[in-house]
């Protein structure tokens, strides 16, 4: 009865020359353009796909009236340069990982990944139900931008290496590709660390520019084909649980989008932290494989060097602390995080994958 109603009010509407309005969202909705920089490079599809992930999803929840053009480390700003981009207002937002800006601020760090720090499941949750937004929000606030967690990596792979590292000697003297806070750390335990773009490293491990590279993990490293030069694969990545990526928001910005528009944009970030992770849960074991029927050795880190590690970053995290109030507050919140957490997760989770690993068979 209602429906025959409202097509008869409909039907007079029309015959009498009076247009129904279109939904009031759709009449209001501004168009807004922004422009976002990445930090990660075409040679990185799955970091660089956070950014576009973001994108789409704004656009499709808006009926296309926000749009973020999209541009990678290099075209419009270096890597190194998201965090002055977006805070000056040279882009709007920006797609990174806080490591890299270790020696602007290194309590940045805390927003993407520290060494013997958290897990993704950890990271996610010290983020969104602990105090890891709230404390890196207020952080970043001087930098007048707002950051929204972004993309995880999951745990790394401690890298490629030309030589075997059977002893911590072994890694004296060593030129290690590696940036924000293990660099200092493996600095402290006698190895060089060296900064360059990751579509050099190749030809760097061939001529003996560098004699290993830690980048990602089997399904980025992949695509690299460093196992032709640096068969040594070692694991783990003790410098990062996982690697957090962010989605840097310029203050101003942000502040002058509907409402609607910025819950887009935070639920988007959500979205791709979820899908990046998923891509990399589903892409590491296959790719691992093939690495390993290549020529990859899968290497062991020596106890002794994982030990020397997790001292050097241990007094280093001391130090820090000492000279830099929030650091210390960063670092207290997520190391009492990480240890309510860590005994929950050897019963439930280490338990239940320590059992499909002795009970699972190929096929089973």
């Amino acid at each position: 009865m209602q429906r025959r109603a409202f097509l008869k009010r409909t039907a007079l509407g029309a015959a009498s020359g009076v247009v129904i309005a279109a939904p009031v969202y759709a009449q209001e909705a501004p168009a807004v353009s922004w422009r976002l920089a990445s930090s990660f490079p075409n040679e990185s599809p799955t970091l660089f796909a956070g950014a576009e992930d973001v994108a789409r999803y704004v656009s499709d929840v808006t009926d296309g009236k926000f749009r973020i053009e999209i541009f990678p480390a290099g075209d419009l700003v270096d890597a190194g340069q998201v965090l002055d981009a977006v805070q000056h207002r040279i882009v709007d937002c920006g797609h990174t990982a806080s490591t890299r800006f270790f020696d602007t601020d290194p309590a940045l760090c805390f927003d993407a990944g520290v060494p013997f720090g958290l897990n993704t499941r950890q990271m996610n949750a010290w983020m969104l139900q602990g105090e890891g937004l709230a404390l890196t929000r207020v952080l970043f606030d001087k930098y007048g931008i707002l950051n929204f967690p972004c993309g995880f990596t999951g745990a790394q792979m401690g890298g490629w290496f030309r030589g075997e590292v059977k002893t911590l000697d072994d890694l004296r003297g060593l030129k290690i590709k590696a940036g924000g806070f293990a660099r200092q750390v493996l600095a402290r335990m006698g190895a060089e660390p060296v900064d360059l773009p990751i579509a050099e490293t190749y030809a760097a491990l061939e001529q003996g520019g560098v004699d290993a590279v830690a980048w990602i993990g089997p399904h980025d490293d992949e695509s690299l084909a460093l196992y032709k030069v640096a068969r040594n694969y070692y694991f783990p990545g003790w410098w990062a649980g996982t690697l957090q990526l962010s989605l840097y928001v310029n203050q101003t910005a942000h502040d002058e989008l509907p409402k609607a528009y910025q819950a887009a944009l935070g639920l988007a970030s959500q979205m791709a932290s979820a899908n990046m992770i998923a891509k990399y849960d589903a892409g590491n074991p296959d790719a691992l494989r093939r690495l390993v029927q290549r020529g990859a050795q899968l290497k062991a880190f020596p106890k002794p060097m994982l030990q020397a590690a997790h001292e050097a970053a241990l007094k280093l995290y001391q130090e820090l602390s000492a000279k830099d109030p929030m650091f210390k507050k960063l670092y207290e919140s997520m190391t009492a995080f990480r240890d309510k957490d860590i005994p929950w997760f050897r019963v439930a989770e280490g338990g239940f994958d320590s059992l499909m690993a002795n009970l699972a068979q190929p096929g089973g």
